[in-house]
């Protein structure tokens, strides 16, 4: 990976961790204090929406740490260690999390007239394809494990070359 795209990367994660938490500090009690003025249908689901609210934003932040690390293992040409699996695998983990909140998003809002049928269906909709980038991340680090393999057979293959020379 060229050192332009690492860097545009970094770029673009520090973006989205600056604004999730400005939303956290700012969007997240606006939210609020919307849902408590618009009247009771809505005043009931305040707090788990809030809270769902406030834990997927946590989802992104997390996942936008471990990527980062995963992008300095890259630069150091590290990644294809046993230590790159911790980050992926809470990368899958903060993803699922992330599809299950959306999911109790759905079934929060669900209840009652203040939201469109409609909505909730898009928001599961939102949900599986949450699942859906989980298993692709799943997907990836099967890859990254026959990466790892491969690697660390090249190197004993170097290895014993070596030793013959």
């Amino acid at each position: 990976m060229g050192k332009l795209t690492i860097l545009a990367l970094r770029i673009v994660m520090a973006m989205v961790l600056a604004g999730s938490l400005f939303v956290q500090a700012v969007m997240v009690p606006l939210l609020s204090a919307d849902l408590e003025e618009a009247g009771q249908a809505l005043a009931d689901v305040r707090v788990p929406v809030v809270v769902i609210t406030l834990l997927g934003i946590v989802t992104v932040q997390v996942t936008t740490v471990c990527v980062w690390r995963l992008l300095t293992m890259v630069r150091r040409g590290t990644v294809f260690s046993h230590a790159a699996f911790r980050y992926v695998d809470i990368v899958i983990g903060a993803v699922t999390a992330a599809s299950l909140l959306t999911f109790g998003l759905a079934v929060t809002l669900a209840p009652g007239e203040a939201v469109a049928p409609g909505i909730v269906l898009l928001i599961c909709g939102a949900a599986v394809i949450g699942a859906g980038i989980a298993l692709i991340v799943l997907v990836l680090r099967m890859l990254l494990t026959q990466a790892v393999a491969l690697d660390a057979e090249a190197h004993h293959l170097q290895a014993e070359l070596a030793e013959v020379i």
